[in-house]
């Protein structure tokens, strides 16, 4: 038999504060995501040859390969730094911008 995986044994913990259930929902979901278990969720829906399996790793070594190397250009100066995106909440109840009623979609039937 196999040692266990220690990749595999995630344990995620969130604390519920004040009966605050949705923001711990959201905080949990921010885990999860940071984790990668919703894209291997994903991925196990359906089988994975091992053949397609070795292609998709290779492909992302080599993604990752390339932006440590673009970031570390950028750091040395020899790339130029990426333009910062201006911050704007977009309908979002409480913030400035966007729509009072949240959007101008139609409501659901």
């Amino acid at each position: 038999m196999a040692a266990p995986d220690p990749e595999k044994d995630i344990h995620l913990q969130v604390l519920v504060r004040d009966n605050n259930v949705d923001q711990a929902l959201r905080v949990l979901k921010k885990k999860m995501q940071r984790e990668g278990i919703f894209r291997e969720m994903k991925q196990r829906r359906a089988y994975e040859k091992p053949s397609e399996r070795k292609t998709r790793e290779k492909a992302e070594a080599i993604r990752r390969a390339r932006k440590l190397a673009r970031k570390q250009a950028q750091r040395e100066g020899l790339l130029p730094m990426p333009k910062k995106k201006p911050m704007e909440d977009k309908g979002r109840p409480g913030t400035s911008g966007g729509t009072a009623g949240g959007g101008t979609r139609p409501p659901r039937n």
